[in-house]
């Protein structure tokens, strides 16, 4: 007779229905030590730290590598301020070295996207934003090696690009490569990918408040506690990291600054229209000149940035402050070293010679761009005002400052990210107020001009349109008329409240809608309204008509998606369908209607209310 309740021999092994955890996940190549993280409380916080530090080594190695290409191709530090000078290691080629040294960066970068990552072609943030919104957060791994490389060469041989796009693009990478390892789920992927995007911006340009936000206003699309509160600290993590190698001064430095007169502000507010003008002028130019560059191209993908790098070549032979991301030029324009009609000049030329890098294949951002033709638009604009009225004028650096905060936000429309981001590299209050000003009509002219952003045309040009349901997905194609229910009875403006609460106890979703004498929609009225006003106010002398309330509207061609958002936010369990005129019920839609439509499709049939 076997007695079962002694141990185990010290030679015996016990049985077990299920193989151990952690020798499964061995065999699987996943670190026991991720799972754990990802089931853990708080797993997703210990994944944004590490994609934070992630995120600002990755931008002290793209920095670094922006400066070792740029000093091997040019001889120079940064040689958008070095003139019409030699490159040394090339002294008998003269300043003509400037017309071969795109087409040599091209020569390597070139097939190295076409071979190992495509998406690391251009400016970068559009691939993030749509990969958050319909890839689930997946960006593959090799991104952010290839973009690294790319962009660096493609800076460092004279591409007038920025470095922010693609910092995005390799924090984002690296964000969503943790995230796949330890298999987290697709609303954490978002956010990492949000968080390493954040983390870059922060620690190339010690900003970790307009990391924060541009990952909230661009690559998410939207604001949760959880979201903000992960990518803020990925954000922090990162421009730790960021300022311990770059150290922790300003960006820019503003000449000191203030309003000498409230008229003033006048001249930053057409400084706003203008410039948001100008940020949509960029846009349209930099996709013409990619469709030009794309219907004159008819050879090998890989061959395009180093022979497009001839006509780059040929423009940085006229205007060397091409070369690069350009920041010694932008600099110099704010201290007021150029006349108006040179700072015209760079900005027409900044808009080519981004728009032609970008149509060549090139691999950068188009954020320092957008900062580079603000400066010239708001400085020359500063010294023409000077001209003009030089009584209430004030420097020009602080114009060339709004000035770029301005085009960027008439380009992105993000104006939260340019209010932040251009207080963060200045590191001055003083000038917010006009900055607001200027940026905030920047963005209603933008918005008045265009539909699409720089990022958002991208996208669209390729049939992707962010705020529309994808095709593949559930309610794709599905109209609220198709699922709508009949009108329940509805509520007359004059039905005295304690009518209105019999009839609402009635309904079975404690919400009806209330019509005029003539039939004309009005609103809603709710049980949990009648109820308050019944018990606090004077029931006996008010009608329904003084609580009814106008939520969100939704007609017969609403797509079915966005009358799920509206019942999200309305009070009740359902909302009145209008016709187009917004002002006859045409029938009333649930929760329960759009959830039938999800199992079995529109042509379910729905049932009465």
């Amino acid at each position: 007779m076997v007695n079962r309740s002694q141990p185990a021999s010290p030679g015996s092994q016990p049985s077990s229905p299920t193989p151990p955890l952690a020798p499964l996940r061995a065999r699987r190549g996943i670190p026991a030590a991720l799972p754990a993280l990802r089931e853990a409380k708080g797993g997703l916080l210990v994944l944004a730290l590490v994609v934070g530090a992630g995120a600002g080594l990755g931008a002290i190695a793209f920095r670094w590598l922006i400066e070792t290409f740029t000093g091997l191709l040019s001889g120079h530090a940064d040689y958008a301020d070095a003139g019409h000078a030699a490159n040394p290691h090339v002294p008998w080629l003269g300043h003509w070295f400037v017309l071969f040294a795109p087409v040599l960066a091209g020569l390597a970068y070139g097939p190295l996207v076409q071979r190992f990552a495509r998406e690391a072609r251009g400016h970068g943030v559009p691939e993030v934003m749509y990969a958050v919104a319909r890839k689930g957060g997946v960006i593959a791994p090799q991104v952010a090696v290839v973009k690294s490389l790319a962009s660096a060469l493609c800076i460092g041989g004279g591409g007038s690009v920025g470095r922010e796009g693609p910092i995005v693009q390799i924090g984002s990478a690296l964000g969503s490569t943790l995230g796949r390892v330890s298999k987290v789920t697709e609303d954490r992927m978002r956010i990492l990918v949000a968080g390493g995007a954040a983390g870059g911006i922060a620690a190339t340009f010690n900003a970790p408040l307009a990391g924060v936000f541009f990952s909230m206003e661009l690559i998410l699309r939207a604001f949760t506690a959880e979201a903000f509160g992960m990518v803020v600290l990925a954000s922090v993590t990162s421009s730790v990291i960021g300022r311990a190698a770059f150290g922790n001064t300003p960006f820019l430095q503003l000449p000191p600054f203030t309003v000498h007169h409230l008229s003033e502000y006048l001249l930053f507010a057409l400084l706003g229209v203008i410039a948001g003008a100008v940020g949509v002028a960029f846009t349209r130019i930099l996709y013409w000149i990619e469709d030009a560059c794309d219907f004159a191209w008819r050879w090998p993908e890989w061959a395009r940035p180093a022979v497009g790098g001839l006509l780059l070549g040929a423009l940085l032979l006229v205007l060397p402050q091409m070369y690069g991301v350009g920041y010694p030029v932008l600099e110099n324009a704010i201290e007021g070293r150029y006349v108006i009609g040179f700072l015209i000049l760079l900005l027409v030329a900044k808009i080519v010679a981004t728009s032609l890098t970008i149509g060549i294949g090139g691999s950068g951002g188009v954020f320092a761009p957008s900062l580079f033709i603000g400066t010239m638009l708001g400085a020359a604009y500063g010294a023409a005002a000077h001209h003009l009225a030089p009584g209430i004028t004030g420097p020009v650096g602080a114009y060339g400052l709004i000035g770029m905060g301005a085009v960027f936000a008439g380009a992105a429309r993000a104006p939260i990210t340019a209010v932040i981001i251009m207080f963060e590299l200045t590191g001055e209050y003083s000038i917010i107020l006009p900055l607001m000003t200027a940026i905030v009509l920047a963005t209603g002219v933008s918005r008045a001009l265009t539909g699409d952003t720089i990022y958002s045309l991208k996208l669209r040009r390729r049939g992707i349109d962010l705020d529309e349901t994808p095709p593949g997905a559930p309610l794709a194609g599905i109209t609220t008329g198709t699922v709508m229910n009949p009108v329940p009875t509805p509520l007359t403006a004059t039905t005295p409240l304690d009518e209105a609460a019999e009839a609402l106890a009635r309904a079975p979703h404690g919400v009806l809608p209330v019509l005029d004498t003539g039939g004309t929609y009005l609103g809603t009225a709710t049980a949990r309204s009648v109820a308050e006003t019944m018990a606090y106010g004077t029931c006996d002398a008010t009608t329904v008509a003084a609580i009814a309330h106008l939520p969100k509207t939704v007609t017969a061609a609403t797509p079915l998606p966005e009358t799920l958002d509206a019942l999200a936010t309305a009070e009740g369990t359902g909302l009145p369908v209008l016709d187009e005129s917004r002002t006859r019920l045409l029938g009333w839609v649930t929760h329960e209607a759009a959830l039938t439509a999800l199992h079995h499709g529109p042509a379910a049939t729905p049932q009465p209310v």
